[in-house]
């Protein structure tokens, strides 16, 4: 089973730049998006064979996400069950016989960290709702997780050390996360590989000279480490800022 996670930055603009020719080539059992900047009826996407779910932000062209999958789901849910966090169209989550399958667009912590401390909130709310879902069934989650888990994750790790996606209190989530019971999936295959990034800024021609960051992630329960086949950052694609990522799992 195939499945792809792409922060699209914009959808409409995404489609204009060869997003269905990459959908089509990687035809995969499950996509998912992120930052589709949405709201509903403005976009309508010929997808034949694949069910599609949307979850769009209250506040126009912000957020979003959706999940194309070719297997229809036993169930679909919108968001964690938090009112809080659950206006900005950031989760969608698929139940299927033996897994679920969550899509995730973590909150930014903006520059100078204004939404550090909501992003925490954010951190332990999803975490909570994770471990729940575990309780039934193993999860596949994947998505912009908008932190750059190590110094092997980033091009310039100093210089970036403080900034949003780089402090030590996003970094220490994502720890905690792992440690309670979860595998960064590409990390499992590639422990030490560098220069595999995921995302660059617009400016400074950061993409040609590979100055990226590793913010774009496939992560599963543990108890599935034995099925994973292979995982792939798809750094060819264009179309986004991000590129998008891939799990292939048994």
């Amino acid at each position: 089973m195939k499945l792809i996670s792409w922060n699209v930055n914009g959808l409409r603009a995404c489609v204009e730049k060869g997003f269905l020719s990459f959908f089509k080539e990687v035809d995969a059992d499950i996509f998912c998006i992120q930052e589709s900047k949405l709201s509903e009826g403005q976009i309508s996407l010929d997808l034949p064979g694949y069910h599609q779910y949307w979850n769009y932000a209250e506040k126009k062209g912000y957020s979003g996400t959706a999940l194309f999958s070719k297997e229809e789901p036993l169930a679909v849910t919108m968001g964690i069950g938090m009112e809080e966090h659950d206006k900005e169209g950031r989760v969608i989550t698929a139940e299927y016989p033996t897994f679920y399958v969550v899509t995730v667009y973590t909150p930014n912590a903006q520059r100078e960290l204004t939404r550090l401390a909501y992003r925490l909130t954010w951190e332990e709310a999803f975490l909570a709702y994770l471990k729940k879902l575990e309780e039934k069934k193993p999860v596949i989650f994947c998505g912009d997780l908008n932190v750059a888990h190590k110094e092997i994750d980033l091009k310039n790790p100093k210089s970036n050390r403080k900034n949003a996606g780089f402090t030590d209190e996003e970094r220490g989530c994502f720890t905690r996360l792992l440690e309670s019971g979860f595998t960064d999936t590409f990390r499992y295959f590639y422990p030490e590989l560098t220069g595999a990034y995921s995302w660059w800024s617009y400016m400074f021609k950061a993409r040609e000279k590979n100055a990226g960051w590793r913010i774009d992630y496939f992560v599963v329960s543990d108890c599935l480490k034995d099925r994973l086949q292979s995982a792939a950052i798809h750094s060819e694609v264009l179309g986004s800022d991000h590129c998008p990522v891939e799990l292939v799992i048994q």
